[in-house]
């Protein structure tokens, strides 16, 4: 089997700091090393390969135009699935061995890497690559949800008029309760002093048809 090409930075620290810097920066018309330089201040050596990464990854065009899943990245509505496609595809070899390549621990996915290109187990390489694929799965979402979907909070609950959630109540005044919940309650009775016992039958009997449904 041929050994495959998987992209990597080598100071895969640049993966995860370039995301981040992308996200609030304008979108150039040419992703260059000067506006990595100059508007990313990412600068030096070390932090040059990132825009090959980038192209090997689908944000960036041949010609270094930022396309429309680098634009999505920076929303975040979209980021979340925008970094899963990028990491399905630039990590499609990983992918096809294993389908959710994403969910493995490093040991398994360091496997993989050694599988596919014939690195030994302790090359360098074979880190960065790791290094950097986690650096990109850190901001994938594969489940579907948005970063707006993280917020606390249920659907389907009702306010009690200060601000909290309270229970469902019926158009009869009936109330009923979240699952899982229940409410008790003590009765102190200060009984008349007599003996007749009607009286007593009559003060039970009301408690049954009144307060004990």
């Amino acid at each position: 089997m041929a050994q495959a090409k998987i992209p990597y930075v080598t100071a895969y620290g640049n993966v995860t700091k370039a995301l981040q810097k992308i996200q609030p920066a304008a979108t150039p018309d040419r992703f260059t090393h000067d506006f990595l330089s100059t508007k990313l201040q990412m600068t030096g050596g070390s932090a040059r390969p990132v825009i090959p990464f980038f192209k090997r990854i689908g944000f960036l065009a041949s010609d270094g135009a930022p396309t429309d899943r680098y634009t999505r990245f920076r929303t975040s509505s979209t980021r979340g699935a925008a970094a899963a496609e990028a990491l399905k595809e630039g990590y499609a070899p990983l992918y096809e061995l294993n389908e959710y390549a994403h969910d493995l621990d490093d040991d398994e996915v360091r496997d993989l890497v050694i599988q596919l290109t014939g690195s030994e187990e302790g090359s360098s390489t074979v880190g960065a690559i790791v290094g950097s694929f986690r650096a990109l799965q850190s901001f994938a979402k594969f489940d579907g949800a948005t970063e707006d979907d993280s917020g606390g909070g249920g659907a389907d609950q009702q306010s009690d008029g200060n601000g909290n959630g309270g229970a469902d109540e019926g158009s009869d005044g009936h109330v009923e309760l979240p699952p899982g919940l229940s409410v008790g309650y003590t009765i102190n009775l200060h009984l008349p002093a007599t003996s007749d016992v009607a009286v007593f039958n009559a003060i039970f009997k009301s408690l049954r048809e009144n307060l004990l449904r």
